[in-house]
């Protein structure tokens, strides 16, 4: 079997971050780097339709994916050897991918000819999320104002914006 490959880049953390990634992970194991990909597409699956295994080709594309206009270009095998799969299984959902328009693939050749690893855009996923976004993030501050109605609940006065009226109220 062939020794995998690895392209991914390693980013230094904030000391603060770092230290808090270095204690739940080790550091050993950070040292070897991390991807950074928004929280969001994990909640989102389901509303996007992506199999679990089309989700795991579009994060290891991403931790492919360090800077905006560079897009990605890992090989079908080295995709297919990390994720356990043969490569025509890792085209096939690749294929469905740029179906459903999550991704593109762009062709890119050496100069001399001949056709390198394809480059995958994938702007349409950013493009599926930002869709998304507003109605997470409505979500997201509802749950957060139902959280803080709760913590008013259990103070002193309970609701009531004044605790001396609150006391006034339970006296009658």
């Amino acid at each position: 079997m062939n020794t995998p490959t690895t392209t991914a880049q390693v980013v230094q953390l904030h000391p603060k971050e770092a230290l808090e990634s270095d204690r739940k992970w080790t550091p050993a194991v950070m040292k070897l780097g991390y991807s950074m990909v928004p929280s969001m597409i994990f909640w989102a699956q389901a509303r996007l339709n992506l199999t679990p295994t089309q989700l795991m080709v579009l994060l290891h594309l991403a931790d492919f994916w360090w800077h905006r206009e560079q897009m990605p270009f890992p090989s079908k095998a080295e995709l297919a050897e990390r994720m356990g799969l043969s490569e025509r299984q890792i085209q096939r959902h690749m294929a469905q991918l740029e179906e459903d328009g999550f991704l593109q693939r762009n062709a890119r050749y050496h100069r001399k000819g001949g056709q390198k690893n394809n480059e995958y855009d994938l702007s349409g996923l950013v493009k599926k999320l930002k869709k998304f976004e507003p109605e997470f993030t409505k979500v997201k501050e509802e749950a957060k104002q139902v959280k803080q109605k709760a913590k008013a609940v259990a103070k002193p006065g309970g609701l009531v914006a004044n605790p001396l009226k609150a006391k006034k109220v339970k006296d009658e």
